[in-house]
């Protein structure tokens, strides 16, 4: 189609989608928004290392092809005073995938969001925010290598839809008459009032995408963050929904962090992701104390919106946090930050953010050599003590350099020194990397679940979370002195006594019962065998059984351990000691 501003570039092609895959020619037209404020400078920095990357890494047989589209204040000049002219959302849909910098947001008055209505407009559903630290960038923590997630914010639900009615409005006294007459609900009066929506819809387009995303990328998990506890039938709901599209998309896929402990002994089984949840408020917490053992996050809007900044922080800040709007077959990259106005024109600020941005652009359209040779390239010039004003005061005998002299030093290390297969093997180092951190992980769940429960902020809500995997086993002929040898060898106080033939069943011999049949009765230790004083039948229960449903067969039976079975194997035994233990460590809380 024409456009009255846009101009393609005549050499370019156009990105297509052939059966939802992406088609990239080797000549992509790919658009670009400069922003508003600083968003003149970031770009023709970025601009100018992005084509460095790809001329490198390919050689000269691939280059993108700019197309300058015109939204925020550039727009107003251009169309009349609309900052958000039709033909720049159809040229979006048009080119498939683009980048902007920052856009003008007024608070509390003046237009709407850009970058809301710009979700909102072209269904960009989900915002992707990437976080990963680099190496030489300041940093608050002191492991900020550890945080490597990607945080998949839905984006067009939750208070963003928008559905607010004022305190003292007609609309606002109209629907605080219903709630109260017709619902029952109580608030102060002349509360303002917001709706939340929360639809399976949403919820599960959102969560595929994350999934997808943890398949493609080998990534380990993705966890569900919610306020559920609290907001049932809304954040409760998208975890639930989240769960159910995992089950009935991807079930050769997925497990759930259930069944990793129930049923695999906290050990992944290979081509697995792993679902989980967590509530949001301790994710938090948790963000900051073991962040490795988050990979992928799927939230809702708000939580998305705190959550993505907060764990920036945690590896140098918003300044340098990449970020995408995605949708189908859409892809609208972005600088995170504002447009800070007061340093516009000064070419001083850190391009970081959408330099990041524009290396996951590249990723996205696979050209994942072009991407990691920035990758490779930030941090060794970070590193080297060449960046702009923000870092410089936070780094020891730094050199501050502007955002076009930061960009020259990235081309220098670009063009002079990177080999494409120093790349490959910076990528493959990472991976490696990464796998001796999963099996570590995989080590500590597997020796101490209940332990790495607590510490990961999960609590254990099945017996088979707990229950004792290695069960030792001795026929029902031996005799009650070598039994004890037995317990006292491996220091356990119980042993599984096998079934004398088709006639009996699995027993259990414990210290007590030694103390009780053998020492008071005053019989001969070394004469009496296991058989005799073993108590069956033992209660089994499904690996699956609440601790609640457990706890009443224990009071029903008047015992102190359960074998816990799956698919009529027995898998483990669970006893009052170790559902005391679990109540100790993660309390108890009342069922509804």
């Amino acid at each position: 189609m024409s456009y009255k501003h846009i101009v393609l570039p005549e050499n370019g092609e156009k990105l297509r989608v052939d059966n939802g895959t992406l088609k990239v020619p080797d000549n992509p037209i790919l658009g670009y928004v400069e922003g508003d404020g600083i968003g003149p400078d970031i770009t023709r920095a970025c601009l100018r290392v992005w084509d460095a990357a790809v001329a490198r890494a390919y050689g000269g047989k691939r280059k993108i092809h700019w197309c300058e589209l015109f939204m925020g204040e550039k727009a107003a000049k251009r169309y009349d005073g609309d900052y958000f002219p039709q033909e720049t959302l159809q040229a979006l849909r048009d080119l498939s995938v683009a980048i902007k910098g920052p856009l003008t947001t007024p608070v509390g008055e003046g237009f709407r969001s850009l970058n809301v209505s710009l979700r909102q407009q072209l269904d960009l559903y989900a915002c992707v925010r990437p976080v990963r630290y680099y190496d030489g960038v300041p940093s608050p923590m002191k492991a900020p290598g550890k945080v490597d997630v990607v945080i998949f914010r839905e984006n067009t639900e939750d208070v963003y839809a928008g559905i607010e009615f004022e305190s003292g409005s007609e609309a606002n006294r109209q629907l605080s008459a219903f709630l109260r007459e017709k619902l029952n609900a109580r608030f102060f009066d002349d509360a303002g009032l917001g709706v939340k929506p929360i639809s399976p819809f949403a919820t599960k387009r959102l969560v595929r995408k994350a999934i997808e995303y943890a398949i493609e990328h080998q990534r380990e998990s993705v966890t569900l963050v919610h306020k559920g506890n609290i907001m049932k039938y809304t954040e409760g709901s998208f975890r639930s929904w989240g769960y159910e599209l995992a089950r009935e998309e991807f079930r050769e896929q997925t497990i759930t962090e259930d069944e990793l402990y129930a049923h695999h002994g906290g050990k992944v089984p290979k081509g697995k992701i792993v679902i989980k949840d967590r509530i949001a408020d301790i994710i938090f917490q948790l963000m900051l104390l073991r962040p490795e053992e988050f990979d992928v996050i799927a939230t809702m809007n708000l939580n998305g919106d705190y959550l993505s900044d907060a764990i920036a922080a945690q590896v140098g800040g918003v300044g340098i946090a990449p970020g995408a709007n995605i949708g189908d077959n859409i892809a609208v990259f972005e600088a995170t930050h504002g447009t800070a106005p007061k340093y516009a024109g000064q070419d001083k600020v850190n391009p970081g953010s959408l330099l990041l941005s524009g290396v996951d652009m590249l990723e996205y359209i696979g050209w994942k050599e072009a991407a990691d040779m920035i990758r490779v390239a930030y941090p060794e010039v970070v590193r080297s003590g060449v960046v702009t004003y923000d870092f410089a005061r936070q780094m020891e005998g730094a050199t501050e350099v502007p955002t076009s002299g930061f960009a020259d030093a990235l081309i220098e290390r670009i063009e002079r020194g990177l080999e494409i297969e120093e790349v490959k093997q910076r990528r493959a180092e990472r991976r490696r990397a990464l796998e001796q951190e999963r099996a570590e992980r995989e080590r500590r769940r597997m020796q101490a679940p209940e332990e790495e429960m607590m510490a990961s902020g999960r609590k254990p809500t099945t017996v088979g979370h707990l229950m004792t995997r290695n069960l030792i086993t001795v026929d029902g002929g031996e005799s009650v002195d070598e039994a004890m040898k037995i317990m006292r060898e491996h220091a356990i106080s119980s042993l599984l006594v096998e079934p004398e033939g088709k006639e009996t069943e699995w027993g259990i011999v414990t210290r007590h019962d030694v103390l009780s049949r053998v020492v008071s009765a005053n019989r001969d230790s070394a004469r009496v065998k296991v058989g005799e004083i073993a108590t069956r039948p033992i209660v089994r229960v499904d690996s699956d059984a609440s601790l609640g449903d457990c706890v009443e067969r224990m009071l029903e039976h008047n015992i102190r351990r359960l074998l816990v079975e799956r698919d009529g194997e027995i898998v483990g035994m669970a006893s009052e000691s170790d559902l005391a233990n679990a109540v100790e460590q993660f309390g108890w809380v009342r069922a509804e």
